[in-house]
């Protein structure tokens, strides 16, 4: 007598094994994806950042965005042209702000502490805003400078419509925006926040 066959089982228990390791291997991928977003886009200060963004009028998410872009969350940070802290405040721009909000302007050196940097960038970024009208407006302007946006939209190649950016000149600048805005979505996405 012959044995019967067992090959269709056998291939239904094979594909039930390998159809449970893919399912399990997509649920550590998700969550291992997750848990490195979390690590490379942190929540740090969130109360200071919260409450300067309320004042200001700003989106959380795009105080965090910035905060990331220009100094990684490090508040000791200083750039080679000399920008300091978390939201990389250059010392005139220090001065220009202070200016606006009527206040005597205190120690450039106040910008490594993390309460009157996040206060400095939060208002100067409510400035840009109020001055140019969009978000890519006032990111190239907190990248490139009050001035050098103001010329790029009195110039047609760069602005036709005379309100809006089109083309960036500066490399460095366009990059910026770009991640900036790139890294306020994640923001978005990652924590449900506006």
């Amino acid at each position: 007598m012959r044995k019967k066959r067992r090959r269709p089982v056998y291939l239904l228990r094979r594909l039930l094994v390998i159809g449970l390791a893919a399912a399990a291997c997509a649920v550590l991928y998700s969550r291992a994806e997750r848990f490195y977003m979390l690590y490379a886009y942190p929540i740090r200060y969130e109360e200071t950042v919260t409450r300067e963004a309320a004042r200001n009028n700003l989106p959380v998410s795009l105080v965090y965005a910035v905060i990331r872009t220009e100094s990684g969350f490090r508040p000791d940070a200083r750039s080679r042209v000399g920008a300091r802290g978390l939201m990389q405040i250059m010392e005139e721009t220090y001065e220009w702000v202070a200016f606006r909000l009527r206040e005597k302007g205190g120690d450039f050196s106040s910008m490594y502490d993390i309460e009157e940097n996040i206060r400095y960038g939060t208002a100067l970024l409510r400035l840009l805003l109020d001055e140019f009208g969009t978000d890519e407006n006032a990111l190239c302007a907190y990248h490139a400078g009050w001035g050098s946006v103001k010329s790029w939209l009195a110039n047609t190649a760069l602005s036709p419509d005379g309100e809006n950016v089109q083309n960036i000149p500066f490399g460095d600048t366009a990059r910026y925006v770009k991640k900036v805005l790139d890294t306020q979505e994640i923001y978005q996405r990652l924590y449900q926040i506006m």
